[in-house]
């Protein structure tokens, strides 16, 4: 069985046909979704990248991993994606970046240049193609190819529209996978992890002019009810705002589509390969993100905050031993849930960390008892780093800057670290515009957020027992 395991950074849920949008063409990720699975209310339990897909490779949420910001060591004690891989035999190797820092712990030394950076490798990962920030790899074949390429990653982003389509981000590190994939057997176990559709909002090519800004829908406007301190905060700071010129919205969003459309065939090209070597039928294909993007809906952009579009992603499950085709599973479900799920499909245990659960009964179509409510964090103490009065533990203010959020299907009820909530009303507007009033609801929702982390405390070795007839052995395992 091989392993085709995909991140396509900053992807929302609602941002591909198959989920029903109706302008933005994804044919390749369409045919996933109809040969398998599509999950089309999963989430991802964190942002920006680093914490996001540290929830995702470890299968906790971040209350568990403390991965609070782009710069946050990875605890070394904590087990993988790349862990889960390599005990089912495989070499798990990677493309792209996976945004994960080295636990100072493990350096060897104050100078380990790898403390310098927070985009390291996963550990365990093995490397086909490593794209650090800076995009330096794909920066220097621009170069051999007699692009004039600014330093820094965001300007040579910013030049997409002006180049061929086949001298994308994303082209590079297709074609790159393509190299490698030409020299395994079969059983390879492949992580491709694509920038895009990451801003800058530029899209490659032909796709930059490929969706009309003026046949593009218009954002959900910010909310004049009751809007939150936080909420303000961010549409006041201008790397979170939208644009407020309705043509400049359009515009962006037009390119995120854009950018959309070609990874989607990017991932053709992965598609066809497979095919080519005779393979399609026997490999496992995996398309998640590490969070979403507000695209404007109320009145932001990028990855922040406490809306559902900077969380709700793309979730795919394409497992050709199943019989579950084409099947669209509407059950509430989580990028923590994906490491379990992985491990059941590669029959090796799952870490104790985990806080997610095996997806198995879902896609064997079985009507099992569930979660009520999805739920994901964020933790925006990287923007007061500077402001700390006295050490630790003295001073707690950096604790008082996150939240919360549980959505069910009829609230969405965000917690604040201050005290403070918001609790929003889905069934009489699902567009988190409406303040639910109910008291009764609201105390219901908060019990709910109350257990949920009461469930989910870290269990590595609370729930081991030491003793004179089983040192160190774990209790038996209920199911």
């Amino acid at each position: 069985m091989n392993v085709l395991f995909v991140t396509l950074d900053q992807f929302r849920g609602d941002a591909f046909a198959a989920a029903g949008h109706q302008l933005v063409t994804t044919p390749n990720l369409d045919r996933i979704a109809h040969e398998g699975v599509r999950l089309a209310r999963h989430y991802s339990q964190a942002a920006p990248c680093a914490p996001g897909r540290a929830a995702l490779y470890t299968g906790t949420y971040q209350m568990n991993n403390r991965v609070v910001a782009n710069g946050t060591p990875l605890s070394s004690g904590v087990s993988s994606v790349a862990t889960v891989a390599r005990q089912a035999g495989y070499d798990p190797t990677l493309f792209g970046y996976t945004d994960q820092g080295l636990d100072p712990r493990g350096a060897i030394g104050a100078d380990d240049p790898r403390l310098d950076d927070y985009d390291g490798v996963l550990p365990g990962m093995s490397v086909g193609l490593y794209l650090p920030e800076s995009q330096a790899g794909w920066v220097q074949y621009l170069r051999s190819k007699g692009y004039d390429v600014p330093s820094g990653w965001a300007l040579a982003l910013r030049g997409e529209p002006e180049r061929h389509e086949d001298d994308s981000l994303s082209g590079f590190l297709t074609s790159r996978f393509l190299e490698w994939l030409g020299h395994q057997d079969a059983g390879w176990f492949a992580h491709l992890s694509y920038l895009r559709p990451h801003p800058p909002y530029g899209a490659a090519g032909r796709y930059s002019t490929m969706y009309d800004p003026d046949d593009v829908d218009l954002p959900i406007p910010p909310t004049d009810v009751d809007r939150h301190p936080l909420h303000e905060a961010a549409l006041s700071n201008e790397e979170s705002a939208a644009p407020t010129s309705i043509r400049a919205m359009r515009h962006l969003r037009a390119q995120y589509y854009g950018m959309i459309s070609e990874v989607d065939a990017q991932l053709g090209r992965v598609l066809q390969a497979i095919e080519d070597r005779g393979e399609w039928s026997d490999t496992l294909v995996v398309v998640t993100s590490d969070h979403g993007d507000q695209l404007g809906d109320h009145g932001l952009i990028q990855k922040l905050g406490f809306f559902p579009q900077s969380y709700h992603v793309i979730g795919l499950w394409r497992d050709p031993r199943r019989d579950t085709v084409g099947t669209t599973i509407e059950r509430l479900t989580e990028n923590v849930d994906i490491l379990v799920t992985l491990a059941d499909a590669l029959g090796v245990d799952a870490p104790a960390q985990c806080d997610g659960r095996s997806l198995n009964p879902l896609l064997d179509g079985l009507d099992v008892p569930w979660r009520d409510a999805a739920h994901y964090e964020w933790d925006y103490r990287y923007l007061f780093m500077g402001d700390r009065r006295e050490p630790w533990p003295y001073d707690r203010s950096l604790s008082r800057r996150n939240l919360a959020v549980s959505v069910s299907t009829d609230v969405a009820y965000v917690q604040f670290s201050d005290g403070s909530y918001r609790c929003y009303d889905l069934l009489a507007d699902p567009t988190w515009r409406t303040p639910c009033r109910d008291g009764d609801r609201v105390l219901a929702a908060a019990q709910e957020q109350l257990v949920w982390r009461q469930e989910h405390l870290g269990r590595d070795l609370t729930d081991m027992v030491l003793g004179p007839d089983r040192r160190g052995r774990w209790p038996q395992r209920v199911t």
